[in-house]
Parts: structure tokens; C-alpha cells; sequence
């Protein structure tokens, strides 16, 4: 068995970025950018008003000026101003040619249709936006590795780019073993359990921006079990298997990893929950042999697998590691990390009921996971504790 310190390390270090893809800008909400971002045009494109008023030239700015054309937003004519001369414009639209500054509105007065400005404070260039003053032609918009916020998928429209490369998400399938399980809304028949992981599995996914899931369903033998994950490996970049990998009778996952080529770079963490945990690769293939017990899955979901997923499309790890004081205390033996369902909320943390491994009743209100390192024995309530927060 090796260490938690020692697992994350190693996914670390085999985990490779997906191979990037060009997207439509509509589909890379909260992607990573695979590649920098060049400005395409000067924006804005031309020079152009950022007010409701006059555009003028500032050397006429105490004079009378005769009003020639109104401009609006949109307006693809070109106009003119010459001596003495201002043009009514809204905001957004182009200046007319000899024009460099625009009064507000309310800041002038009208008579014999020509205006007067009113404005002591009205400096040469006011609300004006000038040329390329967003982004100039050939300027970085974007650099490699942005996460694409709705800011800055805003602004990526704003300066004309329909598409960029980027980290897409994994295709990933989910292989649930055991013969036990039966399906929720169906009748429970004695010695039988529903099956929660590929619910609480799909959930965590799509939370964490993964629509592409392929569920499969594999029987506790030998070459189901071997043919299920051929499939699996065949169509994903990704690969979560639930049961059948620790060391019972009908555990089958370790050997079907085998025979499909995959290479293994651990099995067994010194953990509770999830101590049988799998982690291995077929090339660029990821794939994770989890425990079939619902609390040790999503335990092992959140400190292995969601890391490798952000690993895979450069992302920052979105599980918070914080500190918080300790609401109630807990002992345990040596030689093992525990982690614990918790709730977290303004600097302190309490170990939640029920954290037995099948147990998913302090899961469904927990926010968090409580780290005692394996060399701890027993903290103490006010004692400050290692807390790794679930992405909200």
C-alpha cells in the first residue's frame, strides 16, 4: 500500500492534458484555452461615441456650432464636419470624420439650431472611444491556459472570435460491477441493494462541467467484466469503475485491467474510505478501479478523480484545501488517513454522523471532507484540522 501523499503524487505524474480541440465559442464555458488568442481587427473599428450628444472639434468648443447630420449606432454612411460644425450622435456611433470630442446632451443649449457648450470641465477626447483602444489587430486578447469564464467569453465575441482551441472535457464511462444492485423504482428483492454510484457519479461529473457520460453495466464474472471495460477503453478518455476491485471471489476489475493492457501505478491507499482505490493508464487513457461502496466512491471522487479530470483539461483543482477549527473531536488508529464527511461553515468544521463506507445519508448534507493524516491519533474539539471543500 502506498500513502495518500504517494497517490496523488503519482496522478499526478501520469495524467496527461487531452489533446486540444476548436470549439465554438458557445460550447467552452469554463474550458481552458489551449493556445493564445489573437485580436483579429482594431476594436472598436473605428472611432465612436460613448454618450448621447454632439461631436465636435475641440478647437470649436467655444463657439457656436451649426448642427449638419445625426448619426446613430449602426450607421454604415459616412459623414463630415467641417469648421465650426457638430453632428448630433448617440452612443456607439462612428464620429464623423474631422470630429475628436462629444459633448453630453444635457450639457449643451440649443438656439437658431445651432448649439452652445455648457461644460467648463469638457477635456479634447471626452467620450470618445477611440480606435483600437479595447484591443489593437495582432495584440494578445487571451493567453494559453485562461479559463473561460463568461467574461471572457464575452469578450472573445466582443473583439469578432467565433472559436478557439481548447482542454475539452473527457469523454468518460462509468462501468458498474455487481450482481446485487438493482436500479431505483424497482422492487428491492431480499438480498439486494440499489445502486447509487452511477447517479452520484454522473452528478459529480456534470458538476464539474462533463455532459459526455456513458454508463455501462458489467456482471461479476470474469469476461463480462474483461469485455465491459475493452468497450469502455475503446470509446473513452476516461474510465470509473465501481466494485469488484478489492480481493473477494467475485472481485474481477484487477484482472480484467490486466488483460486489456492497462498499466497499473497503484492499487491500495492507506485511506479510510476507499483503501482497495486503482489508478491506471493505457496510453493516454485514464482509468480509476474504485470501491463499490457509495462513500468511498465519492470520497475517492473528489481527492483522486476530480484532480486527474482538471489535470486532464489544465484547470485549477477546485476542491479548496483550507483550515478550520474542530467542532467535536475524533480518535483513530495510527497508519491510516481518514477522510471525513463534514460540514463546513464560517471557520469551523463538525464531523457529521453515519461515516460508515456505504453510508451516503452524511454525504447528502456534507460539504466538505476532513483530513487526519494517518500518523494522528486523536484531535481534539478546537483543535484546527485540514479541510478540503467540495466545488459549489
Amino acid at each position: 500500500m502506498i500513502s495518500v501523499k504517494e497517490a496523488k503524487e503519482k496522478i499526478e505524474e501520469k495524467v496527461a492534458l487531452l489533446q486540444p480541440k476548436v470549439l465554438a465559442l458557445k460550447d467552452v464555458a469554463g474550458l481552458t484555452l489551449a493556445a493564445d488568442v489573437y485580436a483579429k481587427f482594431d476594436i472598436p473599428a473605428f472611432a465612436q461615441s460613448s454618450m448621447d450628444g454632439y461631436a465636435f472639434n475641440f478647437r470649436d468648443k467655444d463657439v457656436a456650432l451649426s448642427i449638419q447630420n445625426k448619426i446613430a449606432a449602426g450607421d454604415s454612411k459616412s459623414y463630415a464636419i467641417s469648421d465650426e460644425q457638430g453632428a448630433r450622435i448617440f452612443t456607439g456611433a462612428p464620429l464623423p470624420a474631422n470630429a475628436d470630442t462629444v459633448v453630453m446632451q444635457e450639457k449643451v443649449t440649443v438656439e437658431n439650431g445651432n448649439i452652445l457648450i455648457n461644460d467648463d470641465g469638457l477635456q479634447k477626447g471626452d467620450y470618445v472611444r477611440s480606435k483600437g483602444g479595447e484591443i489593437k489587430s495582432g495584440e494578445i486578447a487571451l493567453p494559453v491556459n485562461t479559463s473561460l469564464t463568461s467574461g471572457a467569453i464575452g469578450f472573445l465575441a466582443a473583439i469578432g472570435i467565433a472559436e478557439v482551441s481548447v482542454y475539452p472535457p473527457p469523454l468518460v464511462t462509468v462501468v458498474i460491477t455487481g450482481n446485487e444492485l438493482q436500479q431505483p423504482g424497482r422492487e428491492l428483492l431480499f438480498g439486494q441493494v440499489y445502486e447509487a454510484n452511477s447517479f452520484a457519479l454522473s452528478a459529480a461529473l456534470r458538476q464539474s462541467g462533463i455532459e459526455n457520460i456513458e454508463l455501462l453495466y458489467a456482471e461479476d464474472k470474469p469476461d463480462v467484466v474483461q469485455e465491459t471495460l475493452e468497450k469502455a477503453l475503446a470509446n473513452s478518455d476516461l474510465v470509473l469503475l465501481t466494485g469488484g476491485i478489492s480481493v473477494g471471489d467475485y472481485d474481477y476489475v484487477l484482472q480484467a485491467t490486466e488483460k486489456c493492457g492497462v498499466e497499473k501505478h497503484f492499487h491500495k491507499i492507506r485511506q479510510k474510505p476507499g483503501k482497495p482505490l486503482y489508478f491506471g493508464t493505457k496510453e493516454r487513457k485514464v482509468v480509476f478501479g474504485l470501491p463499490g461502496n457509495p462513500g468511498s466512491v465519492l470520497s475517492c471522487f473528489y481527492e483522486y478523480v476530480l484532480p486527474a479530470i482538471e489535470k486532464m483539461m489544465a484547470k485549477t483543482n477546485s476542491v479548496k484545501k483550507i483550515k478550520a477549527t474542530l467542532q467535536n473531536g475524533y480518535s483513530k488508529n495510527a497508519g491510516m488517513t481518514h477522510f471525513l464527511k463534514g460540514l463546513y461553515e464560517d471557520g469551523k468544521v463538525k464531523i457529521l454522523s453515519s461515516q460508515a463506507s456505504f453510508q451516503l445519508r452524511s454525504f447528502a448534507v456534507a460539504n466538505c471532507l476532513i483530513v487526519i493524516d494517518e500518523g494522528t491519533e486523536t484531535v481534539k474539539e478546537g483543535h484546527e484540522v485540514e479541510v478540503d471543500l467540495f466545488p459549489v
